[in-house]
């Protein structure tokens, strides 16, 4: 008559047998990498992590701190403000000097700060470029050779 419909058969069964291969293929593997790391094979006695590596000794450096500066910025009633604070880098047997020479820095700072356009200041890349023109003044305040580098730590304009 007719043939039994396909519906009617039930469906074949897949081999859970690649499954299983991969399996326990995946953890051989991965105890062989374990052992080869742990036993020293991977990274064996060649190569030693040494506590004693070679890292130089600091520079002869002091930090020389810079007060607190605020700086209201802008022409009549535009009330802008920038709070700075910065250190300058010396060597040790020039700090006291630098100290010394402190008002006349501070004052230098003061006057170029005041003289930047606000709209320099909002730049996000205008630290930058500020920085170095406050490194080079406060090396000529200083004298040369007394000081390494101006580390600008506050800078809040508002």
């Amino acid at each position: 008559m007719s043939e039994p419909l396909a519906e009617d058969q039930p469906p074949a069964r897949k081999s859970k047998l690649p499954l299983l291969i991969g399996l326990v293929l995946a953890m051989l593997l991965g105890g062989g990498g374990f052992y080869a790391v742990y036993s020293g094979v991977l990274f064996g006695p060649g190569i030693e992590h040494t506590e004693e590596s070679k890292i130089a000794p600091l520079p002869d450096i002091a930090f020389v701190p810079i007060a607190p500066m605020v700086i209201s910025l802008g022409k009549g009633g535009s009330a802008r403000h920038l709070r700075f604070t910065a250190q300058v880098e010396v060597t040790k047997s020039h700090e006291k000097e630098v100290t010394l020479l402190m008002p006349r820095i501070l004052d230098v700072l003061n006057g170029y700060l005041r003289a930047v356009d606000v709209r320099d200041l909002e730049d996000p890349t205008a630290l930058i470029r500020l920085r170095a023109q406050m490194l080079r003044r406060v090396q000529i305040v200083a004298g040369e050779g007394r000081v390494r580098d101006f580390l600008v730590t506050e800078f809040v304009l508002n």
